[in-house]
C-alpha cells in the first residue's frame, strides 16, 4: 500500500528536523519519492513575507 505524509513548516530547518526524524523509522526501500515546496506571501500592508515550506513524503507501507 502506498502512503503519504506531509509536512508544513514556517521556517526550512524546522521542516528538515521534522523530515529527517519521520525518515530515520522509514526502511529505504520503502522510499519512493520527496515532493519539496516553498511558497512566499506578502503579509498585509507590511514589507515582510510569510513563508510556507512544505513536503510530502510518499512511501510503501
Amino acid at each position: 500500500m502506498i502512503q503519504v505524509k506531509l509536512f508544513d513548516r514556517e521556517h526550512e530547518k524546522d521542516l528538515e528536523k521534522e523530515m529527517n526524524r519521520f525518515l530515520k523509522g522509514l526502511d529505504e526501500k520503502k522510499l519512493l519519492d520527496i515532493k519539496y515546496n516553498v511558497a512566499a506571501l506578502p503579509e498585509d500592508e507590511e514589507e515582510d513575507q510569510i513563508y510556507c515550506f512544505s513536503a510530502m513524503i510518499i512511501y510503501k507501507a
